[in-house]
């Protein structure tokens, strides 16, 4: 069975999750082996001062017993600490999209004519999950 993965969440929301299918039973996985992988992002190429103060840390809900896969999907959820700073915020309408960025496409793909909702899923934490 080929890997599939699907995520879903924003990045300024309350948390993000995935879904990783296809991965075979008896293989060590746990949440300590995720928080270094997802440690080593705020250290990379790129990396902005944002990412040295966030500190996500996944959590295995699903697909995963006594830190071994069990051959079904995977689930993880990654908790966004800053969401109490974000939610219900009042923020303006973006109009122009960020180079480099999904924002465009997204805007084209959706109609979007403010473009918060492609910023939330194009944003550092999304590259770091299609990475």
């Amino acid at each position: 069975m080929p890997l599939r993965y699907l995520t879903a969440g924003e990045s300024h929301g309350p948390a993000l999750t995935a879904i990783l299918e296809g991965m075979p039973a008896g293989l060590a996985l746990t949440e300590e082996t995720l928080a270094a992988d997802l440690a080593r992002r705020q250290t990379a190429a790129g990396a902005g001062g944002r990412m040295a103060i966030e500190k996500d840390r996944a959590v295995i809900l699903a697909g995963v017993m006594e830190g071994m896969t069990t051959g079904a999907p995977i689930a993880l959820q990654i908790k966004n600490l800053d969401h109490a700073n974000w939610k219900g915020r009042e923020v303006p309408a973006y109009t122009i999209p960020r180079p480099g960025h999904a924002d465009l496409a997204a805007a084209v793909k959706y109609g979007y004519d403010d473009i918060r909702p492609s910023l939330e899923r194009a944003s550092a934490r999304e590259a770091l999950r299609h990475a």
